[in-house]
């Protein structure tokens, strides 16, 4: 294809050769001027249309320049989004552990503190009943000594002659210190 210009399509004019029976020059002349206009807004338009899609070739990369920023965006916040729940659970797991392990702990001491309190209650209950018996012990010698003293008390209030075969071994005591 030629590239053609207005200004070529003007200068053609004087360039064909005048014949007698060929097209009439006027006319010729006319459609050149009329061809060169048309071309001169073709050209224009073309210009124009071409500055256009220059712009707009710049708006679309833009756009796909902030398309890929956003996509960009996205994934990082999807991987962001995953970090985070995956932190979580991780933080979750441990804190669950931690309790467990507090919650053992906590077992182990409570089972170690009922043994303790359940040996000292083992414990008081031995000395209690040492303590029971040491003192039915004791209840039972002060009685046996009460029932000793009631019958010397028995043996003084009877005659002296009952008393002797009561006890004929036993000297009354009354005796040595009356005479």
């Amino acid at each position: 294809m030629i590239d053609l210009t207005p200004l070529d399509v003007r200068k053609k004019k004087g360039d064909f050769r005048r014949e007698l029976r060929g097209y009439a020059s006027g006319a010729v002349d006319d459609f050149l001027d009329l061809v060169a206009d048309r071309l001169e807004e073709l050209v224009r338009e073309s210009t124009a249309l071409r500055e256009r899609v220059a712009v707009m070739e710049q708006a679309v990369a833009g756009y796909r320049e902030r398309e890929r920023a956003m996509n960009e965006a996205l994934v990082s916040a999807q991987q962001l989004r995953e970090e985070t729940r995956t932190q979580a659970a991780r933080e979750a797991e441990l804190v669950l552990r931690e309790a467990q392990m507090e919650a053992e702990r906590l077992a182990a001491d409570a089972k170690r503190q009922a043994t303790s309190a359940l040996d000292g209650l083992r414990r008081i209950h031995g000395q209690r009943a040492r303590y029971l018996r040491a003192y039915r012990a004791f209840v039972e010698r002060q009685l046996a000594e009460i029932e000793q003293e009631e019958e010397r008390l028995r043996d003084l209030a009877r005659p002296e002659g009952a008393a002797a075969e009561a006890h004929p071994a036993e000297p009354l005591a009354e005796e040595g210190s009356a005479a």
